[in-house]
C-alpha cells in the first residue's frame, strides 16, 4: 500500500465530509460599450469596508463578491448565485465583467482606486492601493479571478504546508483544465512589452495560451522575484515575509510614503507594504482579529485553511465556476495534502515558475514539456498520471457523500486532456473566431450581457432582497460607527500597523528562522 493509500484509508467518512470551502470573486463592472465603468461603488450595495458579501479589491470598479464557509459545493454557489442576483440589481445599465483580462481600459492614472471612508483603516486601503499603483501601475490590478478557500478538520500548520508544496509543484493541471484568459484588449498592454500576436484590431493573443491572467502579463513583479519565499514550514514562511515587510526598497524608498503635497504614495518603502501585496498561486490563511496582522494570526494560531488564487472566471458559467471544478478542486487538493511532500528547493521553487509560465502561454500547444526534477515531461502525460492518482481519492469523496460527483469531475478533466479543443482557452477562442471577428471586446460584452440577462431573469423573492438590502445598510452604519469611534491621527495608525513588533517576531528571532529556510 502506498503512502497516500495508507493516509486515505485512515481519513473516516465524516472527516472526508468535514471539508469546507468558500468563494471570493472579482470582476470589473462595465458600461455597455466594454469600457470601464468610472462611476462609485453603488450606494445600494453598502459599504465596501463593512459589508460581508460585496465589496471592492483593487478598483472602485472592482466588485469582490464574497460567501460564507460552506459544507457543500451546491450551498457555497447558491450563495454566491444570490449575491450575483442582489448586485445586478444595483447596477442600473452597467454590468459585471465575465472575463478574467480587463475590459476597454482608460490612461493608467483614471483607472479609479477603491474609496473606503475616512476611517483610519478604510485610508489605509486606499493608500496600499495607491502604493500598488505606484509599484506596478493600476492596469495590472484590474485582473479578476476567482479564490477558493478550502480546509479540512484535524490537520496542522505542517500538513497544509506540505499540501501547498505539492499544489504549486501540479498548479499547471488547474491552469491547462480552467485558464480561460488567452486574449486581451490591446488597451492591457499599450506601452508594455509583451509577446502577444495581434488577433483583430483591438485585440492581443497567445494561440496556445490558457491562462495570461497567471503569466508574464498577470500577477508579476520584478521586485517580488528577488523574494525567495519557502514553504517548508510556518517559521521560514513567517521569517521570509518579514524580511520582506521590513526591509527597506531602494526603488520604493525613491517613491517616498508622501509627495510633496503631503498625499500618501504608500504604506510603506518595504518590498511589500503588506501581506497581501505577495503574489502566489496559494496561501496559507487565518481568520485575523479586529486591527490584527494577518502573519501575526498565522504565527499565534497556525494554518486554518488555504486560500487557492489562480483561477480564471470562467466567462460561458454565469457565477463563474461550477460544482463540477469545486470537486475537482477538492480532489486536487487532498491528493495534495496525502501525498508525499518532499521540501522545496530554490532551484525547484525557479523550475515550478517556468512551468507555470510556460502553461499560461503555451498550455495548449501541441507535445509541450515541463521540467520534472532532472527531467522533461509532457504536459499531457503529467496530467494524465496524476488524474489517474486522484482516482482513489474521488472515490472515497462519492463513497462518503454517496454519489459519482467526484468521479464524474475526474472524468470531465480526462476528456480535456485527450480533446484540448474542448478546454475553456480553445473555447473562448473559437467563439471569438466564429461570431465576433477575432474581437475580445465584443466576446466578452457579449458574454456579459447574456450573463445580466440570465441573471435578472431568475427568480428572487423580495424576502431575499430585503435580506441583503438590510446588510448594505447595516454596514452602512457599521462604517459610521468605526470612523466615529477613530481619534488617532492616521500617520499615527500607519506607523503602528507597519511597525515590526505588529508581525508577532520581533528583529532579533528574524536572522536565525531565515538562516533555518
Amino acid at each position: 500500500m502506498s503512502n497516500l493509500q495508507a493516509r486515505l484509508s485512515a481519513l473516516p467518512p465524516e472527516r472526508l465530509k468535514g471539508i469546507r470551502r468558500g468563494i471570493e470573486k472579482e470582476s470589473l463592472r462595465a458600461t455597455p460599450e466594454g469600457a470601464l465603468a468610472l462611476t462609485p461603488h453603488p450606494l445600494s450595495l453598502g459599504s465596501a469596508l463593512t459589508h460581508p458579501h460585496i465589496t471592492t479589491d483593487y478598483s472602485e470598479a472592482q466588485v469582490e463578491l464574497i460567501t460564507g464557509v460552506h459544507p457543500t459545493p451546491e450551498t457555497c454557489l447558491e450563495e454566491l448565485m444570490q449575491v450575483h442576483q442582489f448586485t445586478y440589481r444595483a447596477l442600473a445599465d452597467e454590468m459585471l465583467w465575465v472575463s478574467s483580462m480587463p475590459c476597454n481600459l482608460p490612461a493608467d492614472e483614471n483607472i479609479p482606486i477603491g474609496r473606503y471612508g475616512s476611517s483610519n483603516v478604510g485610508r489605509a486601503k486606499s493608500v496600499y492601493r495607491m502604493g500598488l499603483a505606484h509599484r506596478y501601475g493600476r492596469r495590472m490590478q484590474t485582473i479578476s479571478g476567482i479564490h477558493y478557500n478550502w480546509s479540512l478538520p484535524e490537520v496542522s500548520s505542517g500538513q497544509y504546508f506540505a499540501l501547498i508544496r505539492n499544489f504549486r509543484r501540479h498548479a499547471f493541471l488547474l491552469l491547462y483544465l480552467f485558464g480561460a484568459s488567452p486574449a486581451v484588449c490591446s488597451t492591457f498592454v499599450a506601452g508594455r512589452e509583451h509577446q502577444l500576436q495581434a488577433l483583430a484590431k483591438g485585440s492581443m493573443y497567445m494561440p496556445h495560451g490558457t491562462s495570461l491572467r497567471m503569466g508574464r502579463l498577470g500577477y508579476q513583479s520584478e521586485a517580488q522575484s528577488t523574494l525567495a519565499v519557502s514553504y517548508n514550514g510556518l517559521d521560514g514562511y513567517a521569517a521570509s515575509l518579514q524580511e520582506a515587510l521590513t526591509r527597506p526598497y531602494p526603488a520604493y524608498e525613491a517613491v517616498g510614503i508622501m509627495n510633496p503635497g503631503g498625499e500618501y504614495n504608500q504604506l510603506a518603502t518595504s518590498l511589500l507594504q503588506i501581506e497581501n501585496e505577495f503574489y502566489g498561486t496559494i496561501r496559507p490563511k487565518r481568520v485575523i482579529r479586529p486591527g490584527e496582522r494577518p502573519l501575526h494570526a498565522l504565527r499565534e494560531r497556525g494554518v486554518e485553511y488555504v486560500e487557492v488564487r489562480l483561477l480564471d472566471l470562467n466567462p460561458f458559467v454565469p457565477i463563474g465556476i461550477t460544482a463540477q471544478t469545486i470537486r475537482f478542486l477538492d480532489v486536487f487538493l487532498l491528493h495534495c495534502m496525502l501525498s508525499d511532500s518532499p521540501h522545496d528547493t530554490p532551484q525547484e521553487i525557479a523550475a515550478l515558475g517556468r512551468n507555470q509560465h510556460k502553461t499560461a502561454a503555451f498550455g495548449r500547444q501541441p507535445g509541450l514539456v515541463l521540467e520534472r526534477g532532472d527531467d522533461e515531461v509532457k504536459l499531457t502525460d503529467w496530467g494524465a498520471e496524476l488524474l489517474q492518482d486522484f482516482a482513489p481519492i474521488a472515490a472515497s469523496l462519492d463513497a462518503a457523500h454517496q454519489t459519482s460527483d467526484y468521479s464524474d469531475a475526474l472524468r470531465a478533466a480526462q476528456a480535456l486532456i485527450e480533446q484540448p479543443e474542448l478546454l475553456p482557452s480553445a473555447r473562448v477562442l473559437a467563439v471569438m473566431q466564429q461570431d465576433f471577428d477575432n474581437s475580445f471586446i465584443g466576446f466578452t460584452r457579449a458574454q456579459s450581457q447574456q450573463t445580466k440577462a440570465k441573471l435578472l431573469a431568475l427568480p428572487f423573492s423580495a424576502g431575499q432582497q430585503a435580506k441583503f438590502a438590510a446588510m448594505s445598510e447595516q454596514s452602512v452604519r457599521d462604517q459610521q460607527a468605526i470612523e466615529a469611534g477613530d481619534s488617532m491621527p492616521f500617520e499615527v495608525y500607519r506607523l503602528q500597523y507597519t511597525s515590526p513588533e505588529r508581525l508577532g517576531l520581533s528583529k532579533a528571532a528574524i536572522a536565525p528562522a531565515l538562516a533555518a529556510v
